[in-house]
């Protein structure tokens, strides 16, 4: 079947490691919409960090936001899916994170918050290209706020990783929990990822998921990629993408989604 939606991830595929979009891959994309198929972003990014990126290329389409949890039309701020995470459970994964002593910050009503200023966390502002906002307690802050997704990070990675394995035996199909960086840890509603927006993409759309091509490189896009009627990861990739993948194109620095846009779409 022909390719009617186009789902790019942000971090490591489309953008190259200065997180611009190049002209190559900037050209590629309009003249696949040119051809009238419907280009979008699915990120583990929040929206407010993901939509000057949609605006950049011109894409006036529901984006795919915090791993699937919230998918929200660029112009018109229609929400067609909203998964915020379990209060209840919020309030666990945060006090988990709070004894570990690892920083962690989540995101209220689309800003960035956490309660306190880290080095990990202005990291992670500049990358996000948003402000941040110190909320001296969040757990209590879940009072009158929902939680879209928590994120832990840590440059110890076997520590990262321990913490993965232990909430994955804890709450098991209660929560998704995935990494999208190799020191990033997410927790978000166990009905948030990246396939099930996909769905709701398509039904909204009214196309078929063999219709459907994704692209992209880290563990949080392994259901995306499996779903996918063309699923695609870029050279950069980590092994479980690439195994899941029905291609691999070039590296996020060499252009990879141009590559794979020419090559299923643009020569066809």
């Amino acid at each position: 079947m022909a390719i009617k939606l186009v789902a790019l991830d942000l971090d490591d595929t489309l953008l190259d490691p200065d997180l611009q979009i190049s002209e190559k891959c900037r050209q590629t994309i309009r003249e696949v919409r040119e051809k009238g198929i419907i280009v979008t972003i699915s990120t583990g990014r929040m929206y407010r960090s993901a939509r000057p990126y949609a605006l950049q290329l011109g894409l006036s389409v529901p984006l795919i936001t915090y791993e699937g949890a919230f998918v929200k039309h660029t112009h018109t701020g229609e929400v067609l899916y909203t998964q915020p995470v379990p209060t209840h459970l919020a309030r666990e994964v945060m006090t988990y994170f709070k004894i570990a002593g690892i920083h962690f910050h989540s995101y209220y009503d689309d800003h960035l918050v956490m309660d306190k200023l880290t080095a990990e966390g202005q990291a992670y502002a500049r990358l996000a290209g948003v402000d941040l906002v110190i909320i001296p307690d969040l757990v209590t802050a879940l009072d009158t706020n929902q939680a879209m997704k928590i994120m832990a990070i840590s440059d110890q990675e076997p520590s990262l990783l321990h913490m993965e394995q232990e909430l994955k035996a804890r709450y098991g199909s209660k929560l998704h929990i995935t990494r999208s960086k190799r020191h990033f840890l997410e927790v978000m509603h166990p009905e948030a990822d990246k396939s099930r927006a996909l769905q709701v993409m398509v039904e909204h759309f009214g196309i078929e998921r063999q219709e459907v091509m994704a692209i992209g490189d880290s563990y949080n896009d392994v259901e995306m990629i499996a779903w996918a009627g063309l699923g695609i990861a870029v050279a950069n990739a980590v092994p479980a993408i690439k195994q899941e993948a029905d291609y691999i194109t070039s590296s996020n620095q060499e252009d990879g989604v141009a590559v794979a846009l020419q090559r299923f779409i643009l020569e066809k």
